[in-house]
């Protein structure tokens, strides 16, 4: 399972902690959803999810604020911190009341606030902590943004994947990771691609060595991280094999669940490999617009057998 801790969501969301002396680094956030405590804060906490982080907007502010009977509120806010929730937030900067500072010190509960509308804050918050905490993998491949499209290159090693790149970055697209790719998976449709720290912005060229892609052709050459759209397998040529020539029907290929386009490509020596995965990328995003050229020929060809009849 993964997690992140309470200190990132601090740092990457700029939230004021009304209790630093609680350590938020060993507060740990494995859920992507959110929940706004208005139910719980009226006494009610069946089917209650305390892993959540706990945001607090105008609505459930203003019904905190008519918790006149001191005794109900206490009861509230000691059953609510008791029950080990990670944190609470207070959006649109609104301010915690004493009594409930008081219950979440002695629960050791950060209290958290920031400026910005609930609603935004939660949509950003939720998107953030569905990238962190994606179900994610590694494979052995090259992944490139072409065009603004994301080719992932795979096949043996030694094909020449790190040379099909490097060309590549040369005719001024971006390498996102070289060898080694991690791939997190976003949503039922999005897969994101992204490069190990350790081997960032570096491609290994046989006989040459490690070189650095960022320092020798300048940061607009490499990217911290893409969609996945489209799948290259290189292959070496084989007579024997029947490599698809008209392209009428998609193939696909599965990482964690998703199905990407997946493309196999022969090579045979004097093949220039950037500008075949160039094409293959321009006619990925014509299909995407509605154009398919081999349904194109398919219908030329249909047609013109219907009217010598």
């Amino acid at each position: 399972m993964y997690k992140v801790t309470l200190t990132q969501i601090v740092e990457k969301m700029n939230l004021e902690n009304h209790l630093p002396e609680i350590d938020t680094d060993k507060i740990e956030i494995t859920q992507s959803d959110v929940n706004r405590p208005a139910l719980q804060l009226a006494g009610f906490f069946d089917h209650f999810d305390s892993e959540r982080v706990q945001i607090v907007g105008n609505v459930e502010y203003t019904y905190m604020n008519k918790l006149v009977d001191d005794n109900r509120a206490t009861e509230i806010y000691e059953k609510l911190f008791s029950s080990r929730i990670p944190c609470i937030i207070f959006c649109r900067g609104l301010k915690p009341c004493e009594r409930m500072v008081k219950a979440a010190s002695k629960y050791e509960v950060p209290i958290l606030t920031t400026q910005r509308q609930t609603s935004e804050f939660t949509a950003e918050l939720i998107r953030w902590l569905n990238v962190e905490l994606a179900p994610r993998i590694s494979i052995h491949g090259v992944l490139v943004d072409v065009y603004g499209e994301g080719v992932l290159i795979m096949g043996e090693s030694g094909i020449g994947k790190s040379e099909a790149a490097l060309e590549l970055i040369r005719r001024g697209h971006r390498l996102v990771s070289d060898d080694v790719v991690e791939i997190k998976k976003i949503s039922d449709e999005t897969l994101i691609g992204s490069s190990p720290e350790v081997t960032r912005h570096l491609i290994e060229l046989r006989g040459i060595g490690i070189i650095d892609v960022k320092t020798l052709f300048g940061v607009e050459s490499v990217k911290m991280s893409q969609s996945i759209d489209l799948v290259i397998q290189l292959e070496e040529w084989n007579k024997n094999t029947d490599f698809d020539r008209m392209g009428l029907e998609e193939k696909y290929i599965e990482f964690l669940g998703n199905k990407v386009v997946c493309h196999a490509i022969p090579i045979r020596p004097g093949r220039n490999l950037a500008v075949i995965l160039e094409c293959a990328a321009i006619n990925f995003r014509a299909k995407k617009m509605g154009y398919n050229a081999a349904q194109e020929l398919y219908d030329r060809v249909t047609g013109s057998l219907n009217t010598e009849e």
